[in-house]
This record gives C-alpha cells, sequence and structure tokens, in this order.
C-alpha cells in the first residue's frame, strides 16, 4: 500500500517557514502533499513564494492554530494526516518511518519522539521526547501533563471522523484537548521512539509567551477530563 499523507502547516508570521515547508517537501516518501495554511499573515509570507508550485496554499482569516489546523485537516486528501509548526522542521524520513510503523501494527495514530533545535537549526538536544511508556503510565502521565509533542503525530483521517478536530476555542491547548479524546475513545497510541521531528526553541515562540494563558488552559482541561481519565485508568 502507497497511502497518501497529508502535511498541513499553520503559518502565522513565522520567519522560520520556508525551513518547515522544505522539510515536509524533502521527505523520503513521496505520496504526499503539503498545505501551507495562512492564518492572516501580515510578515514573511514573501518567504513562500519558491514554494507556491509545490505546495497548496490556503489563506484565512486570522482564527488561531487549531481553526488554521481545521481548515488544512477539512482540505486534505490524504489517509493520514500529519501536522507541522512553522518553527519546526521534519526529519527527511519522518513519514515513511512512522508510516511503515502505523501500518504494521495497523494503528490509527502515533506519535515520535524528537530533538529540540536552536534558532540556527543546530540540535540542542538529541532525543527529548517521553521515554517509551505502557498504557496504564501514559494515562496517568496526561492527568499531569501533555507528554506528546503535536508535530510528531500523525492520524488516519478515519480516526479524525471518528473523535473530531481541533476545539477552536482552546487557543494554545487544542492538542491537548484531542489527545484526550482519543485515547478516552480507547484507540490505542503507540510511540515511535525514534526523532523523527526538530522542534525549535526560540525567543518568539508561543509558549514562552503565553505561560499563564497556557496554564490556565491545561488546568481547564485537566479539569474537564479528569474523571474519565481516573475511569479510563481503573478500566484498563
Amino acid at each position: 500500500m502507497n497511502p497518501r499523507v497529508s502535511i498541513i502547516i499553520p503559518f502565522y508570521n513565522c520567519p522560520y517557514i520556508e525551513q518547515a515547508v522544505q522539510s515536509a517537501l524533502d521527505q523520503s516518501y513521496t505520496n504526499i502533499e503539503v498545505i501551507v495554511v495562512d492564518d492572516g499573515s501580515t510578515q514573511h509570507a514573501e518567504r513562500l513564494a519558491p514554494y507556491r508550485s509545490h505546495i497548496y496554499y490556503l489563506g484565512k482569516a486570522n482564527g488561531g492554530t487549531a481553526s488554521a489546523l481545521n481548515h488544512g485537516i477539512r482540505h486534505a486528501s490524504g489517509d493520514y494526516v500529519a501536522w507541522l509548526s512553522s518553527d519546526d522542521k521534519f526529519h527527511p524520513d519522518k513519514v515513511a518511518v512512522q508510516l511503515q510503523f502505523m501500518q504494521a501494527r495497523g494503528a490509527a495514530i502515533s506519535h515520535t519522539n524528537f530533538s529540540y533545535i536552536d534558532e540556527h537549526s543546530q540540535v540542542t538536544q538529541h532525543g527529548a521526547g517521553m521515554p517509551p511508556m505502557e498504557l496504564n503510565v501514559l494515562l496517568h502521565t496526561f492527568l499531569g501533563g501533555n507528554p506528546v509533542n503535536g508535530c510528531t503525530v500523525m492520524m488516519h483521517r478515519s480516526l479524525v471522523q471518528q473523535v473530531g478536530i481541533f476545539d477552536e476555542q482552546l487557543p494554545y491547548t487544542h492538542d491537548y484537548d484531542l489527545w484526550h479524546r482519543v485515547l478516552l475513545s480507547r484507540t490505542a497510541f503507540p510511540y515511535v521512539e525514534i526523532p523523527l521531528t526538530f522542534y525549535r526553541k526560540h525567543g518568539g515562540m508561543g509558549t514562552l509567551r503565553h505561560q499563564s494563558a497556557i496554564s490556565a488552559e491545561i488546568q481547564f482541561l485537566q479539569d474537564r477530563y479528569r474523571a474519565a481519565l481516573t475511569h479510563l485508568i481503573a478500566t484498563s
């Protein structure tokens, strides 16, 4: 089987956008489509000019990352969907390795290890993701925080149809919310221990600029899902 994989890159005023796009286009797995969703950018859109003939470029009014991802998902034609932040990068074998892993296990979703990079794309920490966890340990971890890096995730579109798309009312923690819904659907969420994404730490990243709002959203989601997740732990 040679299924199509849609890579969705939400973009808003990011100076690293061309590096993200290039890493998606450089995938060793060739049956891909790269969808860039411009979420009302006022800067750096010109950086996409050399790539416009190689990507699907979707423009929209600014609505936040969740709305940009959802817009891309609605227009995606792939059997599988992956997403990549505009300041991060994929390893060239990311799609190939993860897709083979998922097909071998019949998995509808998976996530992978990742490495940190700096503003110059130099690796500062290799394999910075979580260690492999048994399901019960993973569920307990979710009670305290989000161990899954969103840009490492690949999902089959049938799972998107089952659990729904991102909650656009959550500007910063829409991924944490979606992973809860996946786990509560009792869908296996296997982990590829190989680092296949480069996660960029830099001064302009949203996780630094919006720390207090992110903390408040995390607490809101933990309150929302604690009872259901605790029940799932007890019955798994």
